[in-house]
C-alpha cells in the first residue's frame, strides 16, 4: 500500500493550527522533524519541548484526491506556510526491515559490544549488551554514553560498588554488571526509564541481586566505588556536593552529557571534591572522571 505525504515548513507558535488543519483534512499520522539544527535533549518527564522550526509531515490514504487536498491545504493556510507544502508518493515498505538496518552492533571498546537483539554477536567472546532502541535514553551510539562505556571497558571496576545516575535505559548499569561491579544501584527521576531498564536487565540476565533500580529519593545511599552520571550539565552542578557525600574517598566519579562549552563550569564544581582527570572529547562533547579527595 503506498500513502500521500504532505510536509511543510512552521515555526512552533504555529504547530497547533497546522496539526489541527491537517488531521482535519484526513491525516492519518503526523509527526514533526527538526527544521535547522537545533538540538533538544532529554526532557525532564512531562516535559514535551518542539524545535523553533519544524517540518511538519502528514501521511494521508493513497486513494485520496490530492490534487484536491493539495488545494484546499494551500487555500486555508497562511501564505507563508502554503508556499512551504511539498507532495511525495511513498511506496510501501517492510518497515520492521527498515527500522531494523539502522541498528548495527556497536563496537564500543575492544571487548565490549552493544547488540540489538536481532544481531548475532560480532565477537561472542566480548562482552555484550543486548540492547534494542526504544523510548529511554541510551543506546550507546551518542557520543556521551559511548565515551561513559569506553572508560567502563578501560578500568578496572571488578567488585566495585557502582551508582548510575540518571540510568536511562540501563546501558551503562548493564555494563558495569557485564563487566564485574559487586552491585549498581541504577537512578532515575523518569518512571519510564525505570521501566525500560527493567526490561533490558531481563534480557541481559542481570542478577537482580546484583542491580537495583530505584528513583532518587528512595536510593541506597551508602557510599559508591564508583558514581557515573550521563546526563546533563545543569543538574550536573546542581548535585556535585550530593553526588560527594555518595562517593567514598579515592572512588571515582564519571561525568558525561556535558558540552566542551560547558566544561569548566563542570571542572569548577566538582573541583573542591574530586581530582579530576583530562576530560575525553568526542564530537562537541566531553566527559569527566576523577577520585574522591
Amino acid at each position: 500500500m503506498a500513502w500521500w505525504q504532505f510536509s511543510l515548513l512552521c515555526q512552533s507558535c504555529e504547530l497547533e493550527q497546522v496539526e489541527d488543519l491537517l488531521l482535519q483534512q484526513g491525516a492519518q499520522s503526523i509527526s514533526l522533524s527538526d527544521a535547522g539544527d537545533e538540538p533538544i535533549y532529554e526532557p525532564l518527564p512531562g516535559d514535551t519541548p518542539v524545535w523553533q522550526q519544524s517540518i511538519v509531515s502528514a501521511i494521508f490514504a493513497a486513494d485520496i484526491d490530492w490534487e484536491s487536498r493539495l488545494q484546499q491545504l494551500q487555500q486555508s493556510l497562511p501564505q507563508q506556510l502554503a508556499s512551504s507544502v511539498r507532495l511525495q508518493l511513498l511506496q510501501d515498505q517492510d518497515w520492521e526491515q527498515v527500522y531494523r538496518q539502522h541498528f548495527k552492533p556497536l563496537r564500543c571498546a575492544e571487548n565490549l559490544w552493544i547488540v540489538p537483539s536481532w544481531c548475532e554477536p560480532p565477537d561472542p567472546a566480548a562482552t555484550v549488551v543486548r540492547l534494542d532502541p526504544g523510548m529511554a535514553f541510551g543506546t550507546g551510539g551518542h557520543a556521551t554514553t559511548a565515551m561513559c562505556l569506553q572508560w567502563l571497558a578501560m578500568h578496572d571496576i571488578e567488585q566495585l560498588r557502582v551508582i548510575d545516575y540518571g540510568c536511562g535505559s540501563g546501558i551503562l548499569s548493564i555494563a558495569a554488571c557485564k563487566l564485574g561491579a559487586a552491585s549498581v544501584v541504577a537512578v532515575d527521576i523518569d518512571p519510564q526509564a525505570l521501566q525500560a531498564s527493567e526490561t533490558n536487565l531481563r534480557e541481559n540476565d542481570i542478577d537482580p541481586t546484583c542491580l537495583q533500580l530505584s528513583a532518587p529519593g528512595q536510593m541506597d545511599r551508602s557510599l559508591a566505588d564508583l558514581l557515573m552520571a550521563n546526563i546533563l550539565a545543569g543538574p550536573l552542578v546542581s548535585l556535585a556536593a550530593d553526588f560527594a557525600e555518595l562517593v567514598r574517598p579515592g572512588g571515582r566519579i564519571l561525568l558525561s552529557g556535558i558540552l566542551k562549552t560547558q566544561l569548566k563550569e563542570i571542572q569548577s564544581a566538582y573541583r573542591p571534591y574530586f581530582e579530576l582527570d583530562p576530560a575525553d572529547e568526542r564530537e562537541q562533547w566531553v566527559c569527566v572522571s576523577g577520585k574522591r579527595i
